[in-house]
């Protein structure tokens, strides 16, 4: 009796055709990547480096993190971190007076002008200080609400001076590499540039 011989399968186009399947879904598949905090770290200064110039109290706003996650501004004021980023907006905003390197006092703020507070958005200083017991989730909550408050500030000024919003214009800038909309960007920020000092730690 002859012996049944069982036709085999060509195996060779299934292994060329899942190949090219998983060419595609690597090719076609995008990833989220997390973004960081865009926040430079204090350098140590050399031992011959200038003094700091004087700056008026009107013209810095303290906010204190304790360990427990408490805010204080002003060293008195307790504040919940909703109120925050108005807090901030009212601060950077109120153009009381003249600003540096010959600026006049400012013309676009919509702030109280009130002459205890700062004199215009160029001189306003956000100083941020926190305790090593800090929660990482609070700080990041503050820098957060102080970042918002800049763009809201930003936002108002872009709309009015370019009919768009300022968030807009970045966005355009991952498509838009011209000079012009560099030179755009660059006038908000200077407008309302962030100043943003973080004080060293305390134990406490």
């Amino acid at each position: 009796m002859a012996r049944r011989v069982l036709p085999e399968i060509n195996a060779g186009s299934m292994a060329d055709i899942a190949f090219l399947l998983l060419i595609f879904f690597l090719v076609a598949t995008t990833m989220e990547v997390d973004g960081g905090i865009a926040r430079k770290l204090p350098q140590k200064q050399p031992p011959n480096a200038p003094k700091p110039p004087i700056i008026k109290d009107r013209n810095v706003l303290q906010i204190a993190i304790n360990r427990n996650d408490a805010l204080l501004v002003e060293g008195n004021q307790r504040v919940d971190v909703k109120e925050i980023k108005q807090i901030a907006i009212d601060f950077i905003d109120n153009g009381a007076r003249e600003g540096n390197k010959g600026v006049g006092t400012c013309t676009y703020c919509k702030g109280a002008k009130d002459p205890s507070s700062s004199d215009h958005p160029n001189k306003a200083i956000i100083s941020l200080k926190s305790d090593r017991g800090t929660s990482y989730g609070a700080f990041i909550a503050i820098h957060d609400a102080l970042g918002q408050a800049y763009t809201v500030l930003r936002n108002r000024v872009s709309m009015e001076r370019y009919g768009k919003s300022y968030e807009a214009l970045i966005k355009q800038q991952k498509s838009d590499k011209s000079q012009k909309l560099k030179d755009k960007i660059k006038t908000i920020k200077d407008l309302y540039p962030e100043i943003i000092s973080e004080v060293e730690p305390t134990e406490n």
